[in-house]
């Protein structure tokens, strides 16, 4: 089977309607089996390709592009010799496109299509697929015919969307794949499990591979004959499910829709949810900086016990790298609508900064991804504030929330004044306006989390346990 360096991520997808200013949203975590596996932020200038071959550098996966491929913002490794690993990022069609979060079909169908060696996956996914789609579903239909052609290395979901509709795919097989448009007025919160349940295969708002329903009713794979439970037939239910993917489901539907009375361990919990109130890019960056808050499983808290606190998986891991929000907004012509919220290293403690897609660059800082710690890369920066504040939870606990919430407040300061600012403008000067604007940004939160770490790094030199005083003269 393919090699994954990659594993886990937690993803949430919002509908329009469901959505406290009209945008479409899916948002994710990155992580990796390493604590430091530096990524960059980046813009991929639009390109020509004339038939030529696509080569991954993680599996050899080999497909042939021909056309325009669009502008798109993308956040790759700082190392790409394992594969770009782009995982994310707006078009300049104004499509999102999130791949992927790693998820587990079971052995029955496995051992039935079992993946392919040198398939699609996900180092290429992101690469191969936005920067050539027009629409959500396209991108889905590209996907699929990509898979049919080639097949899947490994068992993934993807989230797309544009100002319209959000979908979520998921690869379960080397070539058997379901798709869900997520309902306007819903929301959806997965982590790597199967979560597509019963499929409607007369619905618009369904898409699968050709000769899914031959499959299964060929190989006897269904354990409810009359339904099509795509998470029954092809996703798992083990002790890991209970403790590494479920309870994050559960964590994201309880703060979304708190009246749904739920177990963390319950493995049937909904795909789709209705949240209690209409669900702003706040809600969603505190799902993805969240570690059970509030709860007796919060790693970092003082409520339950020692064996609470490691009972379950949180969403944010001092081994996540990146996460992102990719908002498409409403009545707003693509070169507008797409803002790429992203947070380098644990987000947990690292702020989503906001960048208008339709950029030209990104910015050095953001840029640059060094193997080991470096002064002037954002990712480095924001790794070592996280370390210092896991380090010293209880001293710097309140400095960090403080730092996050103003980093909020200046974050859709930031966004409303941009837009003002640039109202007037179209083509080369909108682009060369979200640009500098971008950058300037940028800069600013990168000077406040610099004085952050500052701060916490003077205050931990007080907090020492080399402390010893006899005479205010010694």
């Amino acid at each position: 089977m393919a090699r994954q360096t990659h594993c886990a991520c937690t993803s949430v997808l919002v509908g329009k309607a469901a959505s406290l200013d009209g945008s479409t949203m899916i948002a994710r975590t990155e992580d990796n089996v390493r604590a430091c596996a530096p990524k960059r932020f980046t813009v991929v200038p639009e390109r020509r390709w004339t038939r030529e071959q696509f080569v991954s550098a993680g599996n050899g996966f080999t497909m042939e592009l021909d056309g325009t491929a669009l502008r798109y913002t993308s956040t790759p490794e700082g190392d790409p010799s394992e594969g770009l690993y782009e995982e994310a990022g707006i078009n300049a069609a104004g499509v999102a496109m999130s791949a992927t979060e790693s998820t587990y079909a079971n052995e029955r169908v496995l051992a039935l299509d079992p993946l392919v060696e040198d398939g699609l996956a996900e180092d290429a996914l992101l690469s191969v697929v936005l920067p050539f789609v027009a629409s959500a579903r396209e991108a889905v239909q590209r996907i699929g015919d990509i898979v049919a052609a080639h097949g899947s290395a490994e068992s993934n979901s993807i989230l797309v969307a544009d100002a319209d509709e959000v979908w979520y795919l998921e690869l379960a097989t080397g070539h058997q794949w379901a798709a869900q448009r997520i309902p306007d007025d819903a929301y959806a919160v997965c982590a790597n499990r199967i979560s597509i349940q019963e499929v409607d295969f007369a619905s618009d708002d369904f898409m699968t591979s050709d000769g899914i329903r031959a499959f299964v009713d060929e190989n006897r794979l269904n354990p409810r004959p009359g339904t099509f439970d795509f998470r029954r037939i092809f996703g798992t239910y083990t002790q890991q499910d209970r403790h590494y993917n479920a309870p994050r489901v559960w964590f994201g539907q309880r703060y979304l829709t708190p009246e749904a009375v739920q177990h963390p361990e319950d493995l049937d919990l909904p795909f789709i949810r209705r949240a209690n109130r209409l669900i702003g890019v706040d809600d969603v960056a505190y799902l993805l900086s969240s570690h059970y808050n509030g709860t007796a499983f919060d790693p970092l808290g003082s409520d339950g016990d020692e064996r609470s606190r490691t009972r379950y998986r949180a969403v944010s891991l001092s081994r996540t790298q990146e996460g992102h929000i990719l908002q498409v907004r409403p009545n707003l012509p693509p070169e507008r609508a797409g803002v790429h919220w992203v947070a380098l290293a644990t987000t947990a403690f690292s702020p989503f900064v906001p960048f208008f897609a339709n950029a030209s660059a990104a910015h050095p800082a953001w840029e640059r991804a060094g193997e080991r710690p470096e002064g002037d890369s954002a990712y480095w920066l924001l790794r070592t504030l996280g370390m210092l504040a896991e380090s010293r939870y209880a001293l710097a606990a309140k400095p960090v929330d403080d730092f996050l919430a103003a980093c909020r407040q200046k974050a859709h300061a930031f966004v409303v004044a941009t837009d003002a600012s640039s109202a007037g403008l179209s083509g080369e000067e909108l682009t060369a306006a979200f640009t500098e604007a971008n950058r300037a940004f940028m800069d600013e939160l990168l000077a406040d989390a610099r004085t952050l770490v500052q701060d916490l790094v003077m205050a931990g030199a007080e907090d020492s346990r080399l402390s010893f005083e006899m005479d205010a003269n010694l």
